[in-house]
């Protein structure tokens, strides 16, 4: 039986599209829409009770016009903030985004560990308490940064990056690295591995960058394990603002046919 609901990616911004791309390795066949709340954005410099009362409100609507099979709330911010509070508001399947402290303190052998993140995700008590569950035999420095979203955001849109910029954004974490080295870092924002590269230079010594994006992508595949899926129109990429001539651009080249307004 064909079955043509999508899978809803939500995100403040671009940063959702380093989830999007290893769930659609996983799942070829599926359809995405990617809906970027481009009118909240960014959610990590924002107030944490109007994120709370935003994100749920926002997929309820985006429940209701788009009837996702699962929803995907790729955005670490929003989901250390709403995601209990989406699950329980809506009747569909909820994936959250959450920093991924424990694979990182895992491979760590200096037990230093890094959280690069948004400030709003990084002083959250959901990152208390993963740290204390899965880190606690480690040194957890957090450091947050609105800038690195604004770079992953321009370097999506087409722009140039300034290396000086990623280096003065993470130069608060390396200084607080005064005991044994870093030698993992959890990118606690989606945004962040759009920035890998970038950031590897800027620290210019072997580090492990840790992100969710390949266990949310088999959290996903395990939700919809035999269903059928059937394409009925293109992918869509839905931005709730304006949208740039760059950032449509981005989104066509992963496969988003149709990009559009809210």
């Amino acid at each position: 039986m064909s079955d043509a609901r999508p899978i809803l990616f939500f995100d403040s911004g671009v940063g959702g599209l380093s989830i999007v791309d290893p769930a659609r390795a996983a799942l070829p066949d599926a359809p995405f829409v990617y809906v970027a709340d481009s009118a909240g954005f960014p959610y990590g410099i924002r107030d944490e009770a109007e994120i709370a009362a935003r994100v749920p409100a926002l997929l309820g609507r985006l429940a209701e016009r788009y009837a996702p099979r699962l929803i995907v709330i790729a955005c670490n911010t929003a989901s250390t903030i709403a995601l209990a509070a989406v699950r329980s508001a809506l009747d569909v399947p909820i994936v959250g985004t959450v920093p991924a402290i424990k694979p990182a303190a895992a491979r760590s052998r200096t037990r230093t560990i890094a959280v690069l993140g948004t400030a709003a995700t990084v002083r959250q008590r959901y990152v208390d308490d993963l740290a204390a569950r899965f880190a606690a035999d480690c040194r957890v420095i957090r450091h947050g940064s609105a800038a690195l979203v604004t770079l992953a955001e321009a370097k999506l849109a087409g722009e140039v990056v300034d290396p000086d910029a990623i280096r003065a954004a993470i130069r608060p974490m390396l200084e607080a690295d005064c005991g044994d080295p870093i030698d993992a870092v959890v990118l606690a924002c989606t945004h962040f591995p759009l920035l890998r590269d970038e950031l590897q230079r800027a620290i210019a010594r072997p580090i492990d960058f840790v992100d969710g994006g390949d266990g949310i992508a088999r959290r996903i595949a395990f939700l919809t394990q035999g269903q059928s899926f059937t394409r009925e129109r293109p992918d869509r990429a839905v931005f709730t603002g304006a949208i740039s001539e760059g950032l449509e651009a981005a989104f066509s080249n992963r496969g988003f046919a149709t990009v559009e307004q809210l």
